[in-house]
């Protein structure tokens, strides 16, 4: 029996991306280069284990759906409308700023005015999924440069319809050529107002009658037929897939079924996202690159360096602050995935030359795979120098004692404590409205990701005395208590632990004091569950305090055998045995007429 294609490919990019993306974040380079180097070594100019990359990377298009989908999920149509500005404006000028330039090269190399044209406009445009996905990765999402990024992705996801549109008409002068643009236009219109009109009117009361099944399948079933017949309806008309998806997924956003779409459409994204950037490697011509490695090599770095610097500069205008705007461009340099369909359009007008837009293509590729390098070389080759360069960033932090990293469920209670016993914290958290909110009620808040050196610096990480751990996030935490440790050896830490995995690897890295989130607060619930049933007060609060020792003293002794799990489970038998006989030992002698200080504590407490 023949095995099945579909499934032979299936493996292959599955054991590539196994493989490749680990080493990569071995690396720190990031998932993205993974998946890119995984295609290239699978591809038709690798180990030719799989050689239609353009099938894969047509049906991994639908990754990106799925991404834009989200994004919009997590923005309703006010926050939207607020963001007009720095989409239309800041992308705006992002597109003429980068398009310019590229276009004048295009024209300086012999490139004919239409191709020029097309060849700056669809060379300015950047990959939403590269971009996106290390933003994602890399905890930015959230961060003022990554809203600034994300604002000139929508943009120019907007733009690409245009853009399109205008290549027909460079092609040809005559009103057969204008007729068709005009036609492509008003049916992109009557395809977006279909799309408001089903996500307005439609999609809630279908997925509130699925929901009422309770058949968890049905309903992943229709959040993914919405996504692709969304996507494939704006496809049949010319309109970019990812804009439609976007769109839909903000007219959800108010929706009570967000999270639960989210919820569902994470896995097929996570791995057509996968699949995509498989498909991008397998599509870089290295034929082509070892035939004309100078043609290449200057191409690539001409663009990079013109549209980093492009985006550098323009990083003051749209009120990047200036320590990010290196990051800006890094994040924004590659090219995009919709210039590959420009190019195939643009050649099949007859604007580009074969060679030319196979050069260009192989460009874009090679742009994509850099990203992840250009953001490594800017961590770790600029974040000295923003620190060194940024004295206005020290000045906007008063120096104090303590600095609390995280302000969540946890770290908040226990700023409000330090505050109330008269010291006054320096508070790092990632939320924009959190920040916000607190700087109202008189904390020293400022927004941004404690693991960065820079952020450290700029709050005197090295001149305070102590730094609280509240991150919710465990490889976040962990990843600041390895720099604090490393650039900050005198600042004193103490952290909170979410689980005891958690514990044992902040204890492990020399931590002395960590707390466990829900250990005290389990421990009053379990002493109060012993009062409800009959236990006297003071020995309810013996028995916890004997626990409470137990447990912590375990905990210890097991953590140099902490990697074998054998004798994890071995010693925590034996600790459950010792507790209970300690426990029979020591209230053995716990009767009516004893522990007179008991009584009394009892009857305090009534």
């Amino acid at each position: 029996m023949t095995p099945d294609p579909l499934l032979s490919s299936a493996l292959v990019y599955l054991a590539a991306a196994t493989v490749c993306v680990p080493i990569a974040h071995k690396l720190r380079l990031g998932s993205v280069l993974g998946y890119l180097a995984a295609g290239a070594a699978i591809g038709p100019f690798g180990l030719r284990l799989a050689t239609d990359a353009e099938a894969a990377l047509h049906l991994a298009e639908f990754g990106v759906v799925l991404m834009l989908f989200a994004i919009g999920l997590e923005l309703d149509p006010r926050r939207l409308w607020s963001m007009r500005r720095p989409v239309f404006v800041g992308g705006g000028l992002q597109l003429l700023a980068s398009a310019l330039p590229l276009g004048l090269l295009a024209g300086l190399l012999g490139m004919r005015w239409q191709a020029a044209l097309v060849v700056g406009l669809a060379l300015a445009l950047s990959s939403t999924a590269v971009a996106m996905q290390t933003m994602n990765e890399k905890g930015l999402a959230g961060a003022p440069v990554g809203r600034t990024a994300f604002a000139i992705l929508l943009f120019q996801d907007i733009a690409a319809i245009p853009l399109l549109a205008l290549v027909p008409l460079l092609a040809g002068s005559g009103q057969e050529a204008e007729g068709t643009g005009l036609v492509a236009a008003v049916k992109a219109l009557v395809a977006i107002l279909l799309v408001v009109v089903t996500g307005r009117y439609l999609t809630r009361p279908i997925l509130r009658r699925l929901a009422r099944t309770g058949v968890r399948e049905v309903f992943t079933a229709f959040a993914l037929l919405l996504v692709f017949g969304i996507a494939l309806l704006m496809a049949s008309v010319g309109v970019s897939m990812a804009l439609g998806a976007f769109l839909a997924g903000v007219l959800l956003a108010s929706s009570e079924y967000r999270h639960a779409l989210e919820s569902d459409i994470a896995p097929f994204r996570g791995l057509l996202m996968g699949l995509f950037f498989i498909a991008v490697g397998m599509s870089i011509d290295f034929a082509l690159l070892a035939q004309r490695p100078l043609a290449v090599l200057g191409m690539l770095v001409g663009y990079q360096l013109t549209k980093v610097l492009s985006l550098r500069a323009l990083g003051r205008m749209l009120g990047v602050a200036q320590p990010e705007r290196w990051l800006l461009g890094a994040l924004l340099a590659q090219g995009g995935e919709f210039a590959f369909v420009v190019f195939g359009v643009a050649r099949s007008a007859k604007i580009l030359p074969g060679d030319g837009e196979a050069l260009l293509t192989l460009t874009v590729a090679l742009s994509m795979m850099l990203t992840p390098v250009l953001l490594a070389l800017e961590a770790r080759m600029l974040s000295s120098a923003r620190v060194r360069r940024s004295p206005e960033a020290d000045a906007d932090f008063e120096e104090a004692p303590v600095i609390v990293a995280g302000f969540g469920r946890f770290g908040q209670i226990v700023a409000r404590l330090l505050l109330a016993s008269g010291i006054k914290p320096i508070v790092l958290d990632f939320d924009p409205d959190q920040v916000e909110t607190l700087r109202s009620f008189g904390f020293e808040v400022h927004f941004g990701d404690a693991t960065r050196l820079d952020l450290l610096h700029a709050a005197h990480a090295d001149r305070a005395r102590l730094l609280i751990v509240a991150i919710d996030d465990v490889e976040a935490s962990l990843r600041l208590v390895d720099a604090v440790r490393e650039h900050f050896p005198e600042l004193a830490v103490v952290a909170r632990a979410r689980n005891v995995g958690h514990y044992a690897s902040l204890r492990r890295r020399g931590i002395q004091v960590v707390e466990r989130e829900t250990f005290e607060g389990a421990i009053a619930l379990g002493r109060a569950a012993l009062v409800e049933l009959g236990v006297r007060a003071f020995e309810a609060q013996e028995r916890a305090d004997v626990f409470r020792r137990h447990n912590v003293r375990s905990l210890e002794e097991m953590l140099p055998h902490w990697e074998s799990e054998q004798k994890r489970r071995m010693m925590a038998r034996s600790a459950r045995a010792q507790l209970e006989e300690q426990m029979r030992r020591d209230f053995a002698s716990l009767g009516a007429g004893e522990h007179e200080e008991g009584k009394s504590w009892d009857q305090k407490g009534d």
